[in-house]
C-alpha cells in the first residue's frame, strides 16, 4: 500500500502542536525527530540510554513526519496545517522559518522502521518501559515494567513531557487512589499510575485510535480489572458521572489524581472540571507544559483555587504538581 509522507521541519517548540495538527488532519502515523547533535543534552540520571542515532537537525529543531491514505488529497492537507501553524504565533510559539513537503512512500518503509530505535527505557526510579517487541529481564525486584506498543498513538516515554509525568507520578502516587488520566494517548500514564498503586484509573482520550491502542496496551499489561478507558473528554465524564453511565467509568468521583499531559492551551481550557473532579486536598498533574507558558499555566490554577505544590523540569518542559484547597 501506497502512502502520502508529508515532512515538515520546525523548531521542538511546536513539535505538540503541529503533530497534533496532523492527527486532527487524518494522519495514519506521525513520527518525530529532533536534534541528535552531541551538544544535546540527555539525562541519564536514572541509567537511560539512546540509541537514536545522531543526525544533523540544528539544536532546537525537528522533523516530523505524518502519512496519509493514498487517496488523501496532499494539497487540501498542505491548506489546512500552513494556517494553523502560523496560529502558533499568536499563542507564543514560535514555530521558527518551517517548510512542508512531500512524497510517495510504501507503507512497510515507515510502518515498522521506528521500532528499531525504541528500546526498553528506564524513566523513574522503578518505571521501566519495554516495547512489546524487545527482550528485557528487571533488574531488581522493585523496578515495574509497563509493556508498551503505541503503535499510532502518542506516547513511548522517551519524549521529556512523558517521563516527566512519569515520574511525577511516582512521587504523588501513595497506593490506593483513583486517577483520572486526561489525554491518554497509548495508555503509559494510567498504566504507570495502576503500576504504582492506583486502585483505579479512568483513561480518556478524544481520539479513537488512541482509545484502541490504550485499551490494547492496559490488556497487554493485565490491568483490565484496575483501568477503564473511555472515549471522551473531561467535562463529557462529569455529566455523565451519575447513573448507568456513570458505573461504567471505574472510578467514584470525586478522585484524588487528576493527570493530564497535554497542551498548555489545552490544560488552560478544563482547569475548572478538574477542580469539580478533585476531592478537597487532592492532586493535579498537569505536564506538557513549554517554558514560555509556565507563568501563565501557574497563573491560571491559583485562580481557580489550586495550591502549586512543586514544580518539576526536564530541558524546557514543566510539570506542575498542584493541590485543591
Amino acid at each position: 500500500m501506497l502512502w502520502h509522507e508529508i515532512t515538515i521541519h520546525t523548531t521542538e517548540e511546536a513539535v505538540e502542536m503541529i503533530s497534533n495538527f496532523l492527527h486532527e488532519a487524518g494522519a495514519g502515523g506521525v513520527s518525530i525527530e529532533e536534534s541528535g547533535t552531541l551538544n544535546k543534552k540527555r539525562d541519564t540520571s536514572l541509567g537511560q540510554w539512546y540509541e537514536f542515532p545522531l543526525n544533523d537537525i540544528p539544536e532546537g529543531q525537528a522533523v516530523i513526519q505524518g502519512y496519509f491514505a493514498e487517496e488523501t488529497d496532499m494539497d487540501e492537507i498542505a491548506e489546512q496545517i500552513r494556517p494553523r501553524i502560523e496560529q502558533l504565533r499568536e499563542f507564543d510559539i514560535d514555530p521558527g522559518q518551517y517548510t512542508i513537503r512531500f512524497r510517495t512512500v510504501n507503507e512497510e518503509d515507515w510502518a515498522n522502521a521506528w521500532k528499531q530505535y525504541f528500546k526498553p527505557i528506564r524513566v523513574s526510579d522503578t518505571l521501566t518501559i519495554k516495547p512489546t517487541w524487545e527482550q528485557y529481564a528487571p533488574k531488581s525486584q522493585d523496578e515495574k515494567i509497563i509493556e508498551l506498543d503505541p503503535g499510532m498513538a502518542f506516547g513511548t516515554g522517551t519524549h521529556p513531557t512523558t517521563s516527566l509525568c512519569l515520574r511525577t507520578l511516582e512521587s504523588v502516587i501513595q497506593g490506593g487512589e483513583e486517577v483520572i488520566d486526561v489525554g491518554t494517548g497509548s495508555g503509559i500514564l494510567a498504566i504507570g499510575a495502576a503500576k504504582l498503586g492506583a486502585k483505579q484509573v479512568l483513561a480518556l482520550d478524544l481520539d479513537p485510535v488512541a482509545v484502541s491502542s490504550a485499551g490494547e496496551n492496559v490488556r497487554l499489561n493485565g490491568l483490565e480489572h484496575q483501568i477503564t478507558v473511555h472515549l471522551s473528554d473531561l467535562l463529557q465524564v462529569l455529566n455523565d458521572a451519575n447513573g448507568e453511565e456513570g458505573a461504567k467509568l471505574g472510578v467514584t468521583l470525586p478522585v484524588q489524581v487528576v493527570v493530564a499531559n497535554i497542551l498548555a492551551e489545552i490544560i488552560l481550557l478544563f482547569i475548572d472540571d478538574v477542580y469539580r473532579v478533585l476531592q478537597p486536598g487532592g492532586t493535579y498533574i498537569a505536564s506538557g507544559i513549554y517554558k514560555n507558558k509556565e507563568q501563565v499555566v501557574a497563573d491560571a490554577l491559583e485562580a481557580a483555587n489550586f495550591t502549586i505544590v512543586e514544580r518539576f523540569r526536564d530541558e524546557d518542559w514543566i510539570a506542575f504538581v498542584a493541590r485543591k484547597k
